[in-house]
């Protein structure tokens, strides 16, 4: 069997690369075992303009949202979906410190955040000393749906292997690879935290970090925002749930549930959240993250058939339309890769 891309992974990157390439008129094969505790499967989907205590503008913001409304809406069509939605963050501020950094931002720059004009419109469902302010706009994508729905067309394409990829059999010339019965030009490792161990990309600086997050059932509770107080508590598309998360855990012995995270979560609920509601589930996975905070996008610079989309951390839900564009964009045009994502500004380090 012969494609022009093998991609491995079937996480948001992977899902949107094919896309890309499907646009484009390429041909590709995905490998991917289906693990249901991957980053992009446990992921809200929020896509929050900006970030810190300080409150400072994501990076690439505006662009990034720009294709990401776009690209996002463009799948939905494809899909028969709806898969993103405009939100706006509620952020309930814990201390009268962070309310007088908030309101010293929106002096600075108001683009994204916004004075709340009724103080008290929240207080039938939250508990909340220090007031609120409003992050506008923001957006919510559908993660689960789109990866689900993509799966199924991929699998109805016969461009699915659902099985674990062995890096062993992996075999690499210089303008093109095969692996098992299969031979495509590239391969594109796109299978999350997994890369920072194949022999590759392995001197690429991950900082993986663990995140967890509840599922809950809360009646009555509008889901027009998205709630933020420590954690952030968004509103999924089944009635009357909602995600609750996620923490960053830098030292972490395994991938799974954790009880400290559960009973810090339940005692945060407990203490904001006036109304009652139900655990329905607990999640966890490790993220893709970098040290600088940058994806991983591009090609190897001594292996130019072996590619990497990866390395987006919390940010994937903006990241990954965009990067994946790009990406299939060079594989087609070679057009350029933003420097700052290029993984080739690591070239030094994987010629080792």
């Amino acid at each position: 069997m012969g494609v022009d891309v093998l991609i491995i992974g079937q996480g948001l990157c992977g899902t949107l690369l094919s896309w890309a390439l499907h646009k484009e008129g390429k041909t590709y094969l995905v490998i991917d075992d289906g693990a249901g505790n991957t980053s992009s499967k446990i992921a809200a989907g929020i896509i929050n303009p900006v970030t810190g205590r300080r409150y400072v503008t994501t990076w690439m913001i505006e662009e990034l949202v720009d294709y990401a409304k776009i690209a996002y809406k463009e799948l939905g069509e494809y899909l028969d979906a709806p898969l993103i939605f405009q939100k706006s963050i509620i952020d309930f501020f814990p201390s009268p410190q962070m309310r007088n950094a908030f309101v010293d931002r929106i002096t600075e720059d108001d683009t994204y955040l916004h004075a709340y004009p009724d103080q008290n419109s929240f207080n039938s469902s939250f508990n909340y000393d220090f007031g609120c302010g409003e992050i506008r706009p923001a957006y919510m994508v559908n993660v689960q749906t789109l990866l689900a729905l993509c799966r199924k067309k991929l699998i109805d394409a016969d461009a699915l292997l659902q099985e674990s990829f062995i890096v062993k059999e992996l075999k690499v010339e210089r303008d093109s690879i095969s692996y098992q019965n299969i031979t495509a030009k590239k391969i594109v490792f796109c299978d999350g935290i997994a890369s920072a161990e194949n022999p590759w990309f392995s001197l690429l600086p991950f900082s993986a970090n663990k995140g967890e997050a509840l599922i809950i059932e809360c009646d009555s509770l509008t889901t027009e925002h998205v709630f933020k107080k420590a954690l952030m508590l968004a509103p999924l598309p089944v009635a009357n749930t909602f995600w609750l998360g996620s923490n960053y855990q830098w030292e972490f012995e395994d991938d799974q549930p954790s009880e400290k995270f559960y009973k810090q979560a339940t005692e945060l609920l407990n203490n904001w959240l006036k109304k009652p509601y139900k655990v329905l589930a607990h999640k966890a996975a490790v993220r893709p993250a970098t040290l600088e905070r940058r994806p991983f996008v591009g090609f190897h610079p001594l292996y130019p058939a072996i590619g990497i989309l990866n390395g987006m951390g919390t940010k994937g839900t903006s990241l990954a339309p965009f990067f994946a564009h790009q990406l299939a964009q060079n594989i087609v045009y070679d057009f350029p890769i933003a420097p700052e994502a290029d993984v080739r500004r690591f070239s030094r380090i994987l010629s080792k």
